[in-house]
């Protein structure tokens, strides 16, 4: 059948990009890496030091989850290439849209593998620690910052990714005014990165009895979980720790102890806070991470603008400078001004949908690499 003969030929399109896929994940050293990590944890002295424990632990699920993902995909492209001889074999048509589904889903994992190998960069690999910031607007902003927020919170759902919130600072009516907050997952400051700058909002404001048209701003900041032997100064002289009472959701606890910290840096007028741990020096210590992940992103900045002489993406993330656009009324769109990537389901997008802008950032990001490395 003509069908399943041109779904054939589009399956054995894919499988040079897979061979090159499963190549690049470097399979056989985290097979070999997995069986030396199960033998390990069956040492009885595996918990005696917990950090380097669940270190060891999470470094076994994420390669695990990278080699079932692999064995997985290549599967099923065995599956899918019996199902259409299968359906060839019997001229059963009722089996096209069944192979169809199976094939469009397999491109859909094969093209976010393949852009996870593009992940090369130093941190990619880390947890994100993200700060969303509500701009000029009052209610509206703070609106605005709470469904970016949620944005995120159903992104993170739909990867099998976890959530830790540092930091919430509610508004004044409605909504928030920042978060602070902590993606748990292999490539998740990779993949978010790409969300680094000010994001846009226009629509018909709830809170507006005119019902006139708004548009808001949120600056949201990515930073990489860095690894403690990252060898960032801090000078006492520099910084003011403030100890107050939680506040929020959490039960009697956070209301009854001084835990919450805020740190304070004087040379750059960082100021980083934290009331999700159970205790004072938890909270210190995560505000300390914070902060030295800041002035690290920093001073990386800073040596990226004198190697180039150009402010580059920095400057992008000036107030009012958006890195995306997302249109409520009087039609709807989310559009990306840096890759002029698109989709009219806004909705889709504000519900965790972002890979496609996601992916053309990280295509982009490869094309530039390619383009320089020809230059030379």
């Amino acid at each position: 059948m003509v069908e399943l003969d041109q779904m054939k030929i589009e399956l054995g399109g894919n499988k040079e990009a897979l061979e090159h896929a499963v190549d690049s994940l470097n399979l056989p050293f985290k097979k070999q890496r997995i069986e030396e990590l199960s033998r390990e944890m069956e040492a009885p002295d595996f918990w005696n030091d917990t950090d380097r424990a669940n270190g060891k632990m999470k470094e076994l699920k994420d390669m695990q989850k990278t080699v079932d993902e692999a064995d997985g995909l290549c599967a099923q492209y065995e599956d899918i290439l019996s199902l259409i001889e299968m359906g060839n074999e019997d001229n059963d048509t009722s089996m096209i849209p069944e192979i169809r589904a199976e094939l469009d889903s397999f491109e859909e994992k094969l093209e976010e593998m393949r852009l996870s190998t593009l992940l090369t960069g130093e941190y990619d690999a880390n947890n994100a620690i993200i700060s969303l910031n509500a701009g000029a607007g009052g209610t509206e902003s703070c609106d605005w910052c709470s469904m970016l927020f949620r944005m995120y919170s159903k992104w993170c759902d739909k990867k099998g990714f976890t959530m830790d919130v540092m930091n919430m600072v509610d508004g004044d009516e409605a909504g928030i005014k920042s978060v602070d907050f902590q993606i748990n997952g292999t490539n998740a400051y990779g993949f978010l990165r790409s969300e680094h700058g000010v994001h846009r909002l226009v629509r018909i404001s709830p809170f507006n009895a005119q019902g006139k048209r708004q548009t808001s701003f949120v600056s949201c900041e990515v930073m990489p979980e860095l690894n403690t032997n990252i060898d960032i100064e801090i000078n006492p002289d520099d910084i003011r720790i403030d100890t107050y009472r939680s506040s929020g959701a959490g039960g009697q606890h956070i209301n009854s102890t001084s835990s919450a910290i805020r740190i304070t840096h004087f040379p750059t007028g960082i100021v980083v806070t934290c009331q999700n741990e159970r205790s004072q020096f938890q909270n210190k210590d995560k505000a300390f991470e914070i902060l030295r992940a800041r002035l690290y992103m920093r001073k990386k900045q800073e040596e990226a603008e004198m190697l180039n002489g150009i402010r580059g993406d920095v400057k992008e993330i000036a107030w009012g400078s958006q890195i995306r656009s997302y249109v409520l009324q009087p039609y709807t769109l989310v559009k990306d001004t840096r890759t002029d990537e698109e989709t009219s389901d806004a909705q889709g997008v504000l519900d965790g949908s972002i890979d496609r802008f996601i992916n053309a950032y990280l295509k982009m990001e490869a094309n530039r690499k390619l383009e320089a490395a020809n230059q030379i």
